[in-house]
């Protein structure tokens, strides 16, 4: 069969494209080289996600630039969302008729294409067949995407690249250098005990949100959700911790003031507060699989983490939310208040302790 140069690049190399941008943005290219007269076009894909329902890509045949929106499902996946993104953006470039494919199944991609002007029956056929021809690549492409969005989920994005560049091995890992922070609730077993489930999950995913926050707006990774409590690291990307020292520290002081409004919010609604306690260290780990054989978890281990959980476990008898190690201490200029140094179970070397200044001392 004699296949057009669009048709052909769709069987031989759109399953390549890095992402839906690419494909939109070759796919429009190569239309326009076979003669359809396009002013854009744009992609709309379902994505499995915890916070996003679909993905649009807009892409101009004026320049060649993709842009992208997003459609929030608070809740999750919503199908029922509106599909109409693309066409929205289309009719304002152009204000004509847009043209509209689902590809493969009745629930799958959108692809939507206006021109400078109507398009005629043979573009209109032309278009249709790009379609058809574009539902295997489009396939392949959520494929990945489905198992990056998936891995990033529960992994974290740093831990899913790592992940999905490794073999699958329990022997492949490395050693990083990171600012780690270790942090649970407090109380969590009397909660559990005397509170509904419902509510239970309601109060940890509140807890969760507020640290986990925490610790993405600062450029952290959360490694771990353990039971009622979290293990995040901040890699080292330079020569110098300072960077990484810096954000963990920020992040922890973000979280000390999420759950401070948290629990004003708990309060209001005749619910206990919920505490917690945090540790901050600096060390090296190795970062990667451990496991059964055919049963792996990708996760980081060694005395450093054993120091930062050690440390987690002197804020309730220091009476502190917050303890930072020594060696973090010395790696940033940020104000601490020292606290001298403790035995800390398990680690044969004493730590010298400091934790953050009251709140008021750090905004004056």
């Amino acid at each position: 069969m004699q296949l057009s140069p669009t048709l052909a690049w769709l069987v031989d190399a759109a399953s390549e494209c890095p992402g839906a941008d690419r494909l939109l943005a070759e796919l429009g290219a190569h239309l326009l080289a076979d003669g359809v007269q396009l002013a854009a076009g744009a992609l709309t894909l379902e994505v499995p996600h915890p916070l996003i329902a679909k993905r649009t890509w807009l892409w101009r045949a004026e320049n060649g630039r993709v842009i992208e929106a997003l459609g929030f499902a608070p809740g999750g996946l919503a199908p029922d969302l509106p599909n109409d993104a693309g066409r929205r953006w289309l009719c304002d470039i152009a204000g004509g008729e847009v043209h509209e494919d689902v590809v493969g199944r009745r629930d799958g991609p959108l692809l939507g294409w206006i021109g400078p002007r109507p398009f005629t029956s043979g573009e209109i056929d032309q278009l249709s067949r790009a379609a058809r021809f574009a539902a295997t690549p489009l396939a392949a492409l959520a494929a990945r995407a489905t198992l990056r969005a998936t891995l990033e989920a529960y992994l974290g994005k740093r831990s899913a690249e790592r992940v999905l560049a490794a073999p699958l091995r329990r022997d492949l890992g490395e050693t990083i250098q990171a600012a780690l922070l270790y942090a649970d609730l407090r109380g969590f077993t009397s909660l559990s005990e005397s509170s509904p489930p419902a509510d239970v999950i309601a109060a940890l995913d509140a807890w969760f949100d507020r640290i986990a926050g925490a610790v993405h707006a600062f450029g952290g990774e959360v490694l771990k959700f353990i039971g009622d409590g979290v293990l995040a690291i901040f890699p080292v990307v330079e020569i110098s911790p300072r960077r990484a020292c810096d954000a963990a520290l920020r992040a922890a002081g973000a979280a000390e003031a999420g759950m401070a409004y948290l629990n004003a919010e708990r309060g209001a609604q005749g619910l206990p507060p919920l505490a917690f306690g945090a540790a901050l260290h600096l060390g090296e780990m190795l970062w990667g699989n451990i496991g059964a054989a055919n049963r792996l978890d990708f996760t980081a281990i060694g005395p450093a983490v054993n120091l930062a959980s050690r440390l987690e476990g002197l804020c309730k008898p220091l009476g502190r939310t917050v303890l930072v190690s020594g060696a973090l201490a010395a790696e940033t200029d940020m104000p601490l208040v020292a606290l001298g140094s403790h035995a800390l179970r398990g680690i044969a070397a004493p730590c010298e302790v400091f934790t953050l200044p009251a709140p008021q001392a750090r905004t004056t």
